[in-house]
């Protein structure tokens, strides 16, 4: 009995022990050679996913040496136009992998192993496998140079430590890293949310905005609640670092009822297969119509995120009438700068002013179950759990256009939509695509899939869709040189690609009839050629570069340059 109560404490000890105690500390350097300044932190909200990473100013350069943060073998490398652009993944001997993101280029030894690849497969986009210690790095060896490649805004370092196991992130900041932080989260707005049926917040049967005002020690206090029924709590929060303006994540909200725990979350760790839950932690209709995140203090059914660490009644309090209750929220960061807000909830029965809003239409969609819809111009079909909750869906139907609802109802799966192009002669057909369309009616590319008769995409995004057709071609210019130019002393030649309407699909390049390497950066519409690549065998060359957009509109640039 002894024994097995001694086993008990002990694995009780380790669930407790704080965060910072279950990674390796002082073991990691940090993979730049400048303060940590930061401009986006782990489990950041981000759309339709966290953040994985943190993310590090780079003082508004690019450039800068990337530095292995300890001994290992890279194990992964990718290019790639969108998310983290070029990237490097390094595993180490005690089980972690460190990743680097938005890389300007790979350090010298490693971008000739990656432009071997690209020249193979005559590609820009590649990602490699190298053999486990193909690739070896010393911790402080320079493995890449900071930039601003992928889906990044501007220049920083996605910088990651994911267990080499499972692959789940968790936040570097966990590792001893240092930044600088004595400034609690900021509190944006407070909201409250009536949950069950008939239950009432400050009279409202709808989601309510809450007022608070801070207090001499620096908490909040909100006015007095008045609620029936089953409720929950809502904030909108941010947390800053010293040395920069970033708005940036909060690490853990915890909220208590009457000095119990109702629940508890932090971002030390998350699974990328849960990630997309990210839009039922948040309101995410909210979300769509003011572009403010309001994070859930309650679990509802259809959130299957793992980040909470304690849950009562899901987070929801149950409120009796003639009942008082206190409830407090701490917002922390990882440093545990704290900020507290105290809600004193009355149980009372009223008159209700806002009735709760059903928005009921003709079409009702069963969030397990598979759903089919024909809209006239085209079909929709919804497979089972494309969404998270039932809902009343607003289907319009038209002669050419079609409108699923709007984005103000988040889909986790894809769901496809199919047109008939039957209206069409063949050869319009080739240049006809889907087109998703904005508010302001503009129209962009919705990947298209012509077979059997009908025209397929599949999306997550609802709204409005129409067939659009696109029978103007991609322009090709020259950006930094000229017709019969003398480019000697130049280092690289590049051009400008555009498309004005479905998007460019590929391009090509060849300097006297051999495939060339062109490095893309859609945000500036530019591709680029770097001489260094290979030796210019002629003093007169021949550049051909041919681009072709979505939907087959292929044009082709050529032209005469001279170097020695």
């Amino acid at each position: 009995m002894r024994l097995n109560s001694f086993l008990v404490l002990s694995f009780f000890s380790v669930l407790i022990l704080p965060a910072q105690e279950k990674y390796p500390q002082d073991v990691f350097q940090s993979p730049l050679e400048i303060p940590l300044v930061l401009a986006g932190t782990f489990g950041e909200l981000r759309s339709n996913h966290f953040h994985s990473g943190i993310d590090i100013k780079t003082q508004q350069r690019e450039g800068l040496p990337v530095l292995s943060i300890a001994d290992g073998t890279i194990t992964r490398i990718k290019v790639a136009l969108w998310g983290y652009g070029k990237v490097l993944y390094v595993a180490h001997p005690n089980g972690y992998t460190s990743v680097y993101g938005h890389l300007q280029k790979f350090s010298p030894e490693i971008e000739e192993y990656v432009k071997k690849v690209q020249y193979a497969k005559q590609a820009y986009e590649v990602e490699i496998f190298p053999d486990y210690g193909e690739l070896k790095v010393s911790k402080g060896n320079i493995i890449a140079y900071s930039g601003n490649t992928g889906g990044s805004a501007g220049p920083h370092l996605h910088f990651e430590i994911r267990s080499s196991v499972s692959e789940k992130p968790t936040n570097p900041l966990l590792y001893g890293y240092e930044v600088r932080d004595a400034t609690p989260p900021t509190l944006l707005g407070l909201f409250g949310y009536p949950l069950s049926d008939g239950a009432l917040v400050n009279q409202s049967g709808e989601k309510i905005q809450l007022n608070y005002s801070r207090q001499p020690d620096g908490s909040f206090l909100a006015d007095k609640v008045t609620a029936i029924g089953t409720v929950g709590f809502g904030i909108n929060t941010f947390d800053r670092q010293d040395m920069a303006a970033n708005k940036n994540g909060v690490y853990a909200v915890k909220q208590t009822v009457n000095g119990r725990v109702y629940s508890e979350y932090d971002f030390e760790t998350f699974s990328f297969g849960e990630t997309r839950y990210i839009n039922t932690l948040i309101d995410y209709a909210h979300f769509y119509k003011y572009r403010q995140r309001i994070q859930k203090s309650f679990k509802e059914p259809f959130n299957h995120l793992a980040i909470y660490k304690t849950l009562y009644n899901n987070g929801e309090l149950d409120v009796q009438e003639g009942m008082s209750y206190n409830v407090e929220l701490l917002i922390s960061d990882v440093v545990g700068n704290t900020t507290k807000l105290v809600i004193p909830v009355e149980g009372k029965k009223e008159p209700v002013k806002v009735p709760k809003d059903e928005g009921k239409t003709d079409n009702y969609i069963i969030a397990d179950k598979p759903n089919n819809f024909d809209l006239g111009a085209a079909k929709v079909y919804f497979p089972a759990s494309t969404f998270y909750n039932d809902f009343y869906i607003d289907l319009k139907k038209g002669k050419d256009t079609v409108t699923i609802h709007d984005n103000s109802v988040a889909a986790h799966r894809n769901f496809t939509i199919s047109f008939d192009p039957s209206n069409y002669s063949m050869e319009e057909r080739k240049q006809l695509f889907i087109a998703h369309l904005d508010e302001d009616y503009r129209p962009s590319y919705s990947k298209t899939y012509k077979r059997d008769g009908a025209f397929t995409t599949r999306t997550r995004t609802l709204g409005t869709y129409t067939l659009v057709r696109d029978s103007v071609a991609p322009e090709i210019r020259p950006k930094n040189f000229k017709e019969k130019q003398w480019l000697s002393n130049y280092s690289y030649l590049s051009l400008t690609i555009t498309d004005d309407l479905s998007g460019i699909d590929t391009y090509t390049a060849t300097l006297n009839g051999k495939w060339i390497l062109m490095e893309y950066e859609p945000k500036t519409n530019t591709i680029t050629y770097n001489f260094g690549d290979k030796a210019v065998e002629a003093t007169e060359c021949e550049l051909k570069v041919v681009v072709t957009d979505n939907v087959g509109n292929s044009s082709t640039y050529t032209g005469t340059f001279f170097k020695k």
